[in-house]
């Protein structure tokens, strides 16, 4: 019997033994993969330098030209690794994907037969379209309905709402749909009533007080769209994966109906499949997370992944702005994996309509990607891969400052061999001999082309493989298709300068911590023509300038000046034209910039556009008004109210009550709306005497109009 015994122990102990080597063999596929990727981008980049040594008139012999190429290697890196990328990308899904990811680990029938563990699904908000966002949330409850897994899930709404006609409404819309889907006891809603550390102190509190409900967290945001199939599949490779902390798939940008949301959404639906699959090759078991659409591993999250403030000056001192990356390089830090899983499909997300509203966005992200250098910089046994990864993340902003520098030298350059006579001993050169200035017009094209390869070759293999995988006809056919790529290229080339302004101008700020506001994303409207010529002056007068000078100093440097100073000059009507959804429907009406989920829709999708469809008849009265008047309402919002008096004195609440009965809400701030909406007493007073009030006040006329409606 203990022989037996002992055989079956040994017997364990070599499959755990087998298993555990299985899952960290990835470690050493990384390293070859990363090395390779390393080899290729500094070799490629020596090349590439040594060839612009040779452009130069003085080949690196002034301060100014080695400034240049310092400049170019940096640049000329970055663009490199996103090449390598997505070339890596393309051989694998040629291949027919990566077979050390996570889904190639399990066979289909495996993953179908593990059971799931409990997992809350939240979504933190903050002031967003209320009737839209929550609609998206009762599709993915639907889906997961369809799916047959209801019972393992929970759904969080957490609000940072300020504004209490906001707020009233996320607590109204959140109890219809309670009621339509029969998921009282499974869908909540809670409001923060003071707003620490933005969306990650949102997730904390939520964490802190019910994390330890659920062994699993997948994180929504305000648009994301997940369906039911995806989100079991998410919870089995946990279960089947104890090792791994976060795996986060890769979304897909959908419901674009403004030209520019369209093109964003086109360019990420056929170029995302090659670098997704590159990213997560390299990156492996040391991915990023995005902070959306990802599921998390409850117990790690909340052991290993709290932030602390930064202890630095200025901008790298007080709480961390941009989460994401960071958790995932915690959670990496503490033994365990980040998987970006690009095999797991129908997870979306919804782009900026507008150039304007991307660049709001990106003024955020700036700042909090510039934080990051500090913990790359000094983070305590932060894993090499997550310090890359932080690196790739500034260097998104610090990119576009840098190419300005980089025209600013080029221009210095300019004007010193137009204005100055040649200087046969420049500084630094040493020597009885002259330095003559050279002229090679040839090499110069051959840099420009081969800039332009790295650039744009990635667009045009994109559709190779559209035509191998046979998903061309998913976006119009190949003809449509090379269309579609030609028009993104363009529009990219024309927004190129003006967000290289903008960010240059967001990392400055960042740099001199200049204040941050924290709003909701604007996801429907058009640029106005006066908001565009506002916002996109400074850029014209810089590109009309700049081009004005270059003029002056030679016509060959002006003609190069313009692939830059005319996009600066036509930004306002770039950005007002591609705003316009009746662009985007032309378009679209031409099978131009067309995505696979616009040919062939799926349950989720539809449930989303027809509850999206479905709002509620407009009522003439406020989300204030209807919380005090309808009785169910007033009773609702009464149980998420508290005794609030405790913190706002009995007679100020009182007095409040009395006016708003006497006057009508408008003459009342947003904080005393906030305080009365916060206080079940003074929620049941208003109630119950405004109900009482005369026909020809203000209460009573609200009665007459509520009465009218229903």
């Amino acid at each position: 019997m203990s022989e037996t015994l002992h055989h079956s122990r040994t017997a364990k102990t070599t499959v755990d033994q087998a298993d555990k080597r299985r899952r960290h063999a990835w470690r050493g596929v990384a390293f070859m993969r990363r090395a390779l990727l390393i080899l290729f981008v500094l070799g490629q980049t020596t090349v590439a330098c040594y060839y612009l040594l040779w452009v130069l008139p003085y080949h690196g012999g002034t301060a100014v030209e080695m400034g240049l190429l310092i400049l170019f290697a940096l640049l000329y890196s970055w663009i490199a690794v996103g090449f390598w990328t997505a070339v890596l990308g393309f051989v694998l899904r040629l291949f027919g994907g990566d077979r050390h990811s996570l889904l190639k680990r399990h066979k289909p029938e495996e993953l179908d037969q593990t059971p799931l563990g409990k997992t809350a699904i939240v979504m933190p908000i903050y002031h967003e379209p209320v009737h839209r966002t929550l609609s998206g949330l009762k599709a993915v409850y639907r889906d997961i309905e369809r799916a047959g897994q209801i019972e393992n899930f929970e759904f969080y709404i957490l609000s940072d709402s300020r504004d209490p006609n906001v707020w009233l409404e996320e607590q109204a819309t959140w109890h219809r749909f309670c009621e339509e889907l029969g998921a009282e006891g499974r869908l909540f809603y809670r409001r923060r009533t003071v707003n620490l550390n933005y969306k990650s102190g949102n997730v904390a509190d939520y964490l802190r007080r019910w994390g330890r409900r659920s062994k699993y967290m997948i994180v929504l945001d305000a648009d994301s769209l997940v369906s039911g199939k995806t989100l079991v599949r998410m919870v089995q490779l946990m279960e089947r994966e104890p090792q791994v902390g976060i795996l986060q798939t890769n979304p897909t940008l959908i419901n674009g109906q403004s030209m520019f949301a369209r093109m964003q959404q086109f360019a990420n639906r056929v170029y995302s499949p090659l670098f997704a699959t590159g990213l997560a090759a390299i990156q492996m078991g040391d991915a990023a997370f995005w902070g959306h659409n990802a599921i998390l591993r409850v117990d790690a999250f909340m052991r290993h992944c709290g932030l602390r403030k930064l202890p630095g000056f200025g901008i790298f001192g007080g709480p961390i702005m941009s989460h994401d990356f960071v958790e995932a390089a915690y959670m990496g830090r503490a033994g365990y994996e980040v998987w970006l899983e690009p095999g797991l499909g129908q997870s979306y997300e919804e782009s900026p309509p507008s150039l304007s509203d991307e660049l709001t966005r990106d003024e955020r992200w700036s700042k909090g990607n510039i934080q990051h250098i500090w913990i790359m910089l000094f983070g305590r046994k932060i894993r090499f891969a997550h310090r890359m990864a932080f690196m790739n993340g500034i260097m998104a902003y610090v990119a576009s400052p840098l190419w300005l520098t980089f025209l600013i030298l080029t221009t210095v350059e300019a004007a010193q061999m137009a204005l100055s006579p040649i200087d046969y001993f420049p500084e630094g050169h040493q020597g009885l001999f002259p330095l003559w200035p050279e002229w090679r017009p040839e090499w110069a094209l051959g840099l420009a082309l081969s800039t332009a390869v790295l650039l744009f070759f990635p667009k045009f293999l994109a559709i190779l493989d559209a035509l191998i995988h046979r998903q061309s006809k998913y976006f119009g056919g190949f003809l449509r298709l090379f269309v579609s790529v030609v028009i993104e290229i363009v529009v990219s080339v024309l927004l190129a300068p003006v967000r290289m302004l903008a960010h240059s101008r967001y990392v400055l700020g960042a740099v001199l911590n200049f204040s941050l506001s924290w709003a909701g994303q604007n996801r429907t409207e058009e640029t106005t023509w006066r908001e565009a010529f506002i916002t996109q002056l400074p850029g014209l007068i810089v590109g009309a300038s700049w081009s004005a000078f270059a003029w002056s100093l030679d016509p060959l440097f002006f003609l190069w000046s313009l692939p830059v100073a005319i996009p600066l000059i036509l930004a306002a009507p770039t950005c007002v034209f591609l705003s316009r959804v009746s662009a985007g429907r032309r378009l679209r009406d031409r099978k131009l910039l067309l995505i696979p989920e616009e040919l062939k829709s799926s349950q989720l999708l539809d449930d989303a556009e027809i509850s999206r469809e479905a709002e509620p008849d407009e009522s003439p009265l406020t989300f204030f008004e209807e919380a005090v008047l309808r009785p169910r309402l007033n009773e609702m919002h009464q149980a998420f109210a508290g005794r609030h008096r405790r913190q706002v004195r009995a007679e100020v609440l009182e007095s409040t009550v009395r006016r708003c009965l006497r006057e009508g809400p408008e003459v009342l701030t947003r904080s005393e709306l906030s305080h009365l909406c916060r206080d079940r007493e003074s929620l049941a007073a208003l109630h119950q005497e405004a109900w009482r009030a005369r026909p020809d006040s203000y209460w009573g006329r609200r009665i007459e109009k509520l009465a009218a409606m229903d």
